[in-house]
């Protein structure tokens, strides 16, 4: 989770512990909209585990892929 909590600090441009009241705030509403078996690996993937039957590059690969479940779009180079 600290990768996490850094990651969001770091993008976000604030201090470590408004990050990981943030995260945490976030984390807990995603477990509530997603069925239990997907909220599980997410606990799992926050707690340093891996996803089963899945690669995974690290908390910065979680996060896009849960920034795109929500309509976010990848950053793309300006013309």
């Amino acid at each position: 989770m600290d990768e996490l909590i850094n990651l969001v600090a770091q993008k976000a441009g604030i201090p470590a512990d408004k990050s990981k009241t943030a995260v945490t705030t976030v984390l807990g509403f995603l477990k509530t909209k997603l069925p239990a078996s997907v909220s599980g690996q997410l606990d799992s993937l926050v707690a340093g585990g891996g996803a089963t039957g899945a690669q995974t590059g690290g908390m910065a690969d979680v996060a896009k892929n849960v920034g795109g479940m929500f309509g976010a779009k990848e950053d793309r180079p300006r013309q």
